[in-house]
């Protein structure tokens, strides 16, 4: 009966899409991932130096970081496949959707987070002037942390102005080019150029160069979409593992960040290619119900888990002070308190984005 409920309550409507179901299984492995990141970073005051399980959360903590990059190049396929499918797009219809998207379900965590600055004032972000604390606000609103030197008031939220900037700007270039016009073979050398261009600039130069990921998102439709490349089964599984090994390990080889971007987004190509192009393959694993499950929830999690583990370890240091007196705690918390932002997230899910943003 309650796996009936959850199944009900989980599962998304594609509208007249059919379902790409390793993607919401791709989906639930990225946010957990970026659960790792926030995990690690607040256990660690608690977890003594020089032990086993200090060596195991910085590494956890560092391959944590790419969940964001999976989720560019998820969003990268989603977007570019949606208009370079149609023969023209309604900007004004085009973006509402992608605000009606976006925004329900961030400005109910926005309120919280407002509402909280004030009751927590060590955890106030916003600037004691009045003229200055409204800018701020406004800025979070429209989500320009991230690519701008802004802090965020909610601290995940960083991705979403690289999200929002890349909706704003892939239909445009889309239009302007003419893209819809140019060969299969033009569009690929072109985002291929781009590609290396991007890589090149940011490695001189410096820069967001994590919107590239977008591309290898790109690349991905055009490939797939035209099933230009076979791969053989579990090699996007293969490539998962080692895009997660090679991150981890990258600065004991000393490879600069471009260059860990840039395996990443090889690998991370791979790994959707391989998923979405056979049945029997990765796609059997990543089709689970309950990794798919979190998937689809996977907005509504990434914007509320770091308010939930916040409120759990603030609740904690009142009862233990952290002094780095703990080791093997780091594994027992984890799965305590990875449910406990299950349970807060599922519940704003339910509540709000499913209802004002997943509506059919």
């Amino acid at each position: 009966m309650i796996l009936n409920w959850l199944s009900k309550q989980l599962e998304i409507s594609h509208s007249n899409h059919s379902p790409l179901r390793p993607m919401e299984g791709l989906r639930g492995i990225a946010v957990f991932l970026v659960f790792l990141v926030h995990y690690c970073s607040l256990i660690e005051p608690y977890i003594v130096e020089k032990s086993f399980e200090i060596i195991v959360l910085h590494t956890m903590h560092r391959l944590g970081n790419v969940g964001v990059d999976l989720f560019f190049v998820l969003s990268g396929f989603l977007i570019y496949g949606s208009l370079i499918r149609k023969s023209k797009t309604n900007f004004f219809q085009y973006l509402m959707r992608r605000i009606v998207r976006i925004y329900p379900t961030f400005l109910i965590i926005f309120v919280i987070y407002l509402c909280l600055s004030f009751i927590f004032p060590n955890e106030n972000k916003i600037p004691n002037n009045l003229l200055d604390g409204g800018f701020y606000i406004i800025q979070n609103l429209l989500l320009l942390p991230g690519l701008f030197d802004i802090t965020p008031m909610i601290t995940v939220a960083w991705s979403l102005s690289y999200e929002l900037f890349y909706y704003l700007f892939i239909p445009l270039v889309i239009a302007l080019l003419s893209l819809r016009s140019w060969t299969l073979k033009q569009r690929i050398i072109f985002w291929c150029t781009i590609s290396i261009i991007g890589f090149i600039y940011f490695e001189i130069y410096g820069g967001p160069y994590r919107l590239l990921m977008f591309i290898s998102g790109i690349l991905l439709y055009e490939v797939l979409e035209n099933k230009l490349i076979n791969p053989p089964k579990y090699l996007g599984t293969v490539s998962l593992i080692a895009a997660l090994v090679s991150y981890s390990f990258s600065p004991y080889l000393e490879l600069s960040d471009i260059m860990q971007m840039a395996i990443l987004y090889i690998l991370f190509f791979i790994v959707c290619l391989e998923a979405f192009s056979k049945k029997n393959g990765s796609a059997v694993w990543l089709k689970i119900s309950p990794i798919r499950w979190l998937g689809n929830m996977s907005y509504s999690y990434y914007l509320m888990h770091g308010l939930t583990l916040k409120g759990c370890f603030m609740f904690i240091a009142l009862v233990i002070e952290p002094n780095k007196q703990f080791d093997t705690i780091f594994w027992f918390a984890m799965p305590l308190l990875f449910l406990s932002t299950l349970i807060s997230s599922f519940i704003l899910f339910i509540l709000i984005e499913k209802p004002f943003s997943l509506k059919k």
